[in-house]
């Protein structure tokens, strides 16, 4: 259902994605990386975000769910995007970062903390993932996409399972599209190196 959308409005989604400023969001992550950190960008959606990072002299891997997408933010980014979903992480102690921005929030509620315990495992130790999620605590359908939106709350039951991630930070932020009046839980999580 999800895929579909993106598969069928690629195009809509790209152009008002693409150029979003994201400044004020990238400042709180990059300052936790190392030089020429490696970071996933689970979801990738335009790219945008990818070609920011790779801007700032970071490595990056990027995948999307919707082939669509993945044509798109290769030809934006220059990158071999896959073609890829969440499921399909397998890696272990790989990334010295993840970025999630507004990717999660369509894993359904029932398997979001599997998700979850899969990306962290792709994680090194005293690595930094940013997430984003719509603000809120349902899961709902709303123009052809499932959401599951969380707020600090359900946050921290999420990642009392994900030892040893701990939040370093929420902060909440009104969404960068001027035609939207939303608003999102950002969050940094850090994967500890205690029992490594």
């Amino acid at each position: 259902m999800t895929i579909e959308y993106y598969q069928q409005n690629a195009d809509e989604f790209f152009s008002g994605t693409v150029s979003v400023d994201m400044t004020n969001i990238y400042q709180h992550f990059i300052k936790l990386l190392p030089a020429n950190a490696l970071i996933l960008d689970a979801g990738c959606g335009s790219g945008r975000d990818s070609k920011a990072f790779l801007d700032m002299d970071y490595r990056v891997d990027a995948f999307d769910a919707s082939s669509e997408m993945v044509k798109r933010a290769s030809q934006h980014t220059g990158l071999c995007v896959r073609h890829s979903v969440f499921e399909d992480v397998t890696d272990i102690d790989k990334y010295d970062a993840i970025w999630c921005c507004a990717s999660l929030l369509h894993v359904p509620q029932s398997k979001l903390l599997d998700t979850l315990k899969k990306l962290a495992k792709a994680l090194k130790p005293n690595g930094a993932w940013y997430l984003s999620f719509k603000y809120g605590d349902e899961q709902r359908v709303k123009d052809g996409r499932l959401f599951t939106d969380v707020n600090e709350a359900s946050l921290a039951h999420l990642v009392q399972s994900l030892e040893p991630i701990e939040v370093k930070q929420t902060w909440i932020t009104e969404d960068n599209r001027p035609d939207r009046n939303e608003k999102w839980l950002n969050a940094i999580l850090i994967k500890n190196s205690v029992g490594f």
